[in-house]
């Protein structure tokens, strides 16, 4: 059984720093393309950044416009463990995370090509 479970997330001012984790567990986590996605209260779930894994040529990591330049993802295979440091965030960034594991194959910027989703932590950013 896949478990992705998220932390980090919490109230941060406009400017600040979270680093979100996610531990997993259930899968092979080193030959498994990773990534984060956001979705905002009304709003649909958005990609954020994705990161790639043993055996894939694929390249990365991968991010989004808003997230490049701010935000850095990484993994720890050793832990089962994926990353999401964002800095100089700002009140739009508030949104809930969630951290994903993708199939073998599809784009990394696709929810479709997501097989398993965290439960998601909250991150409120305020101005």
């Amino acid at each position: 059984q896949v478990q992705l479970v998220e932390s980090g997330g919490g109230l941060v001012q406009a400017g600040g720093s979270l680093r979100l984790s996610c531990a997993a567990s259930g899968l092979t986590f080193s030959r498994v393309r990773m990534g984060w996605f956001r979705q905002a209260p009304g709003k649909e779930r958005e990609f954020v950044a994705a990161i790639g894994a043993i055996g894939w040529s694929g390249g990365g990591p991968y991010y989004s416009d808003y997230a490049k330049g701010r935000f850095t993802i990484s993994r720890d295979n050793a832990k089962n463990t994926v990353y999401l440091q964002m800095n100089s965030l700002k009140p739009e960034d508030t949104a809930d995370y969630y951290c994903s594991s993708y199939r073998t194959s599809g784009s990394v910027y696709f929810t479709q090509s997501v097989n398993y989703w965290g439960q998601g932590t909250q991150v409120t950013v305020s101005s």
